[in-house]
């Protein structure tokens, strides 16, 4: 039976393959693989050329660090959200889960680490766009409200007005495991950061 299934070298590739996304066991990676694979071969090429085409054509944008399809994203480039406020995330994924709620209006930046993060070009992008407001949305953890205390001292000479997102969201809890509902109550109820 073992030397069967160790002999489907290719459907073990894709199962291996599949079981390294998040949230995706063993079982569940044989049964895509499988489905992909077998039944609904037509599906399988179609995701594989959207992964493809996705590669190739997604990057980040150089003013947010959001994902584009161009070397600035929609959001920098739309005047409208300009309204002085600036949302700083921890990864890009993060701009989808808000912009989902439909509860901010301004412009993001993403920080993903901030020992290498360029802060001359923020306090820089803070000035000319006008920005009066940083919202930090961060996931609610003893790092993160460090990590917004050293943001705050490396913008303090600016004269903002700096908050996070509020209740709804439970500590240690990455934000792309927070239901909508209560990511867009912890957006409107923001505290002072």
């Amino acid at each position: 039976m073992k030397t069967y299934q160790n002999n489907l070298h290719s459907f073990n590739s894709l199962v291996l393959a599949l079981e390294k996304l998040p949230t995706i066991g063993k079982k569940s990676a044989k049964k895509m693989a499988y489905t992909l694979a077998v039944e609904n071969a037509p599906l399988g090429l179609q995701i594989a050329q959207a992964i493809h085409d996705c590669i190739l054509e997604i990057r980040k944008c150089e003013v947010c660090g959001g994902l584009s399809n161009a070397e600035i994203c929609d959001i920098c480039l739309d005047s409208e959200r300009r309204n002085g406020t600036l949302c700083i995330v921890s990864h890009p994924r993060d701009i989808f889960l808000i912009e989902d709620i439909g509860e901010f209006s301004g412009v993001y930046c993403v920080m993903q680490d901030y020992k290498e993060f360029d802060f001359s070009t923020l306090v820089s992008r803070i000035k000319n766009e006008g920005i009066e407001e940083v919202i930090f949305a961060f996931a609610p953890s003893l790092e993160s409200d460090m990590l917004i205390m050293f943001i705050q001292e490396k913008l303090e000479n600016l004269e903002l007005r700096f908050s996070k997102i509020a209740q709804g969201v439970p500590q240690n809890i990455s934000l792309d495991n927070v239901d909508n509902f209560s990511l867009a109550r912890a957006f409107t109820s923001r505290v002072n950061a």
